[in-house]
């Protein structure tokens, strides 16, 4: 059975996403605060990792730091809880190559959904069969992106920031910026992360067909 670690200071937050976890079938490890969750992540070894952003001493942001630091850690998914309204924080937790985020209170629906791609995402890369095909964009209009887009999410895809993006295509910033907004709402997302990993899951799949 998975292992999935939470960090989160609230002791309410901790026991209902728990309840949640369980009922999907995953054990769960609890942790009150950034520091104690970095420990446990080290000593337990969890196969996901949850944790809230805005925590005292240590945030969630110093824990995925310490987490990247450790060799052992680097491919455990790591998943960002958030209150509403919390979009600058996320944000720089992104970029500091989180996989995910849920905003709390966490539905079982948006954890059940998340979990499971960032798992069948693991699995592939263990098996060394996730190989994503960046060669073309014509995947991701399966998404109904314009063809530019579609170009756009692939090089989003690849972790290149707007002003990378605007100078591969030739575009400018702020039309790259359209193109974005465009995949958010296509996608049904609300950050490049997400919206990575949905096409991350798309040139996976792509790859593994046969020539």
């Amino acid at each position: 059975m998975k292992k999935i670690l939470i960090i989160d200071d609230e002791p309410e937050m901790r026991r209902n996403i728990s309840a949640l976890l369980r009922n999907l079938n995953y054990n769960s490890i609890e942790a009150e605060n950034g520091r104690t969750g970095v420990e446990l992540a080290q000593r337990e070894k969890p196969d996901l990792i949850l944790c809230d952003v805005r925590m005292p001493d240590l945030d969630g942001h110093g824990v995925l730091k310490a987490l990247k630091q450790d060799a052992g850690l680097l491919a455990v998914p790591f998943v960002f809880l958030s209150a509403e309204g919390e979009t600058n924080d996320l944000s720089s937790g992104l970029d500091l190559r989180a996989d995910h985020y849920l905003t709390k209170p966490v539905a079982t629906a948006d954890l059940a959904r998340v979990i499971q791609a960032l798992f069948r995402r693991s699995q592939r890369r263990r098996n060394r069969e996730f190989k994503p095909n960046f060669s073309s964009s014509e995947p991701l209009m399966k998404f109904s992106l314009t063809p530019r887009a579609a170009e756009t999410l692939l090089w989003l895809a690849q972790g290149k920031t707007n002003p990378d993006i605007a100078i591969i295509l030739g575009i400018s910033e702020s039309t790259v910026k359209k193109h974005v907004q465009e995949i958010f709402k296509k996608l049904n997302v609300e950050t490049r992360g997400a919206a990575t990993v949905r096409a991350l899951e798309v040139l996976g799949s792509q790859s593994r067909r046969p020539g």
